[in-house]
């Protein structure tokens, strides 16, 4: 007989935890008719995969370690054309398991996720600091960055079809696992569903650090989003910067201190766009984003002549400017000049010009493949 669905579960010394979750996810299953397989990715150094093994269920020793390497070894071994994922730890409660199939069978969603948030939480299951700040909040920044649409990105029972996870390039291997499914999810435009479900305590003592575990979500979804990492903020800097110059040296040229801060912030926010537009190039050349305007503007063969040009243009401005500064002085006998404000130009269109030149060879890296 085929298998229609696959259970994965990623256990780690969770032996009164399967005992009670793998009868219940069979009594089920039966119920339902439709045929499955139990995958226990275990990494265990209690009885954990020999109970789970008596009770049933397919154990695979995880050779990796972390919550998303459990995934990804437990997804290669799975036959069936359905995938449910679900932790092991009796938080999550297998009576779900028919409702995230429901969206999957009806070809109605290709992802579904479970929410804890707009289901039942029972008491004592989730601390309040997950359940009103950091859930809710890591959850908004993803839907803002991604337009996931949905309201718990983090919670780990789960349903997908086989060959919609296989669309998905998966490959980080701690907790952040949690939110790059999501994320490549909404990239490949997936249909997502989301179903109420229960959330119980869990069985045992929980695994899982607030702080360490947040910031590796956030952290993941900002490299995710290499627009609202460099590029929004370079931009602002840059303008910001190119505003203070303008000001000082054609309105107010006495505010040399606001003119030194101009050009740090226009050099800087230069820098910070060259490594928006770098990642964003990067991120089309290994399949992790769909080739936008821009990137498609920098990924041309000629970018490199071009960059050189405008930056050695640039350059030369600069260094023209300062040799001019120079000889003034050398007429003056060497003494003192008050050319402050031409020198911070001076050093601001070199610098920029460099940054420009060096640029344009470091994007073209990324060409060297279609030369």
């Amino acid at each position: 007989m085929s298998i229609e669905v696959s259970i994965v579960l990623p256990t780690m010394n969770e032996e009164d935890a399967v005992k009670a979750v793998l009868p219940k996810i069979k009594d089920v299953m039966e119920k339902t008719g439709i045929s499955y397989e139990i995958i226990v990715v275990d990494k265990s150094n209690d009885r954990t995969p020999e109970i789970a093994k008596n009770l049933g269920a397919t154990v695979i020793r995880q050779k990796g370690k972390g919550y998303g390497d459990a995934y990804l070894e437990g997804f290669k071994h799975a036959r069936g054309k359905y995938i449910i994922m679900l932790d092991p730890d009796g938080s999550y409660d297998p009576l779900d398991i028919p409702r995230l199939l429901g969206p999957l069978l009806e070809g109605k969603a290709d992802f579904v996720m479970g929410t804890r948030l707009k289901g039942k939480i029972e008491k004592g299951a989730m601390p309040r600091l997950h359940r009103y700040i950091g859930n809710p909040l890591l959850t908004k920044i993803l839907n803002i960055l991604f337009k996931a649409g949905i309201s718990d990105a983090h919670c780990g029972m789960r349903a997908i079809r086989k060959d919609a996870l296989e669309k998905l390039p998966l490959k980080c291997k701690g907790m952040e696992f949690a939110s790059e499914m999501v994320i490549e999810a909404a990239k490949k435009k997936l249909r997502i569903a989301e179903v109420p479900i229960t959330y119980h305590p869990r069985i045992g003592e929980s695994k899982l650090s607030s702080f360490r575990d947040g910031w590796r979500h956030l952290r993941l979804m900002l490299l995710y989003s290499p627009s609202h990492l460099f590029l929004f903020p370079g931009i602002i800097l840059a303008l910001l910067g190119i505003g203070l110059l303008s000001y000082t040296y054609l309105v107010n040229p006495i505010r040399l201190h606001t003119m030194i801060l101009g050009s740090l912030l226009t050099i800087v926010g230069f820098q910070i766009i060259n490594f928006g537009i770098s990642s964003k190039v990067y991120a089309v050349r290994e399949g992790l984003e769909e080739p936008s305007r821009l990137t498609k503007f920098f990924m041309r063969y000629s970018i490199l002549e071009e960059g050189l040009i405008v930056g050695g243009i640039m350059f030369l401005i600069g260094i023209s400017l300062g040799i001019k500064i120079f000889l003034e002085w050398k007429a003056s006998g060497y003494g003192s000049l008050f050319k402050i404000n031409e020198g911070i130009l001076v050093l601001t269109l070199t610098v920029l010009g460099l940054q420009l030149m060096f640029f344009s060879f470091f994007v073209s890296i990324y060409m060297l493949k279609e030369g």
